[in-house]
């Protein structure tokens, strides 16, 4: 059992890890639109998540799905919330607003309690609500301060936790959904390629930069790998204590790697966050199990 918990921790350190990291490569493609990013990224997930699936040999579950019109009616819902992650993170990073992708998923563990309040009827207990009036403390400093609406770190915390309300009402393993996902998406990719549907070209980039779309795959899928291996190891609990590897590792790579600008606004607006998540990993010391575990899927 010992032997097995250091693997399941190994698994999230190194999933958590690569998502801390993953800014990295998007970066790398920052020379190609947005949009066609997000494309290859769903053309290549694809095609990795449907030979995972045909090598572990789960095509019968995958087509037991599709003939669920209820699943399939959650699977376009959550289809339309990773679509709107992964496009508007790939925006920010791009566009040098990385500070606020790594905010928007430090303020997600705080939507998830709100979901679990919401759709759970969860009682929230007292550091819980002490960290969600934190948070909108933190959002309200953001509008007062600078005018505007941290709407980046907003989408990013909402469709990213609404995701996951979802995919746990779905109740679907998480290869299966995400085969069927960026399945859903594909026409989309070649719409927004602008490559026929009956085609299977893709459009005309150098080698090198195919080469590097096409890695936008690998990118998504081997930090999801290790995260379900670690799922099957170590409880939900436990990793949620790895989950602040990710937005930390971004919010580093944008103050000391990209020279994002961080002013003592931005970190009164971070040390509020922070506070708030400190509350939440005591209070989930105190209390277990946690009161909204995740879906074990993570789309970043």
């Amino acid at each position: 059992m010992e032997h097995k918990t250091r693997q399941g921790v190994t698994f999230a350190l190194t999933a958590y890890g690569l998502w801390a990291v993953a800014p990295i490569y998007f970066k790398w493609v920052e020379q190609v639109n947005p949009l066609d990013i997000l494309a290859h990224r769903v053309i290549w997930s694809f095609v990795l998540t449907l030979v995972i699936v045909l090598l572990s040999k789960r095509l019968k579950i995958l087509f037991s799905v599709i003939r669920s019109a209820r699943l399939l009616t959650f699977l376009f819902l959550s289809t339309l919330l990773i679509a709107a992650n992964w496009g508007i993170f790939i925006w920010a990073i791009n566009s040098d607003q990385m500070l606020s992708a790594s905010l928007g998923y430090y303020i997600n563990p705080l939507i998830n309690i709100l979901l679990g309040m919401l759709f759970f009827a969860e009682r929230l207990r007292r550091a819980q609500k002490l960290a969600a009036i934190l948070c909108v403390i933190a959002v309200l400093f953001e509008i007062w301060h600078f005018g505007r609406l941290p709407w980046i770190a907003i989408i990013l915390a909402t469709t990213f936790a609404l995701y996951g309300l979802v995919r746990k009402k779905l109740a679907v393993d998480s290869f299966i959904g995400m085969v069927l996902e960026t399945g859903l998406l594909i026409p989309f990719a070649l719409i927004m390629l602008n490559i026929p549907i009956s085609s299977i070209s893709l459009p005309a980039h150098d080698w090198s930069t195919t080469f590097k779309l096409m890695l936008a795959g690998p990118v998504t899928m081997i930090p999801l790998l290790c995260f379900a291996a670690a799922a099957n190891r170590i409880s939900l609990t436990a990793l949620g204590f790895f989950q602040y590897i990710g937005p930390s590792g971004m919010f580093l790579l944008a103050v000391f790697v990209y020279d994002e600008s961080f002013s003592p606004a931005k970190l009164v607006t971070f040390g509020i966050i922070w506070t708030a998540l400190a509350l939440l990993v005591w209070d989930s010391l105190q209390h277990r199990p946690p009161a909204f575990p995740q879906e074990p899927t993570r789309t970043v």
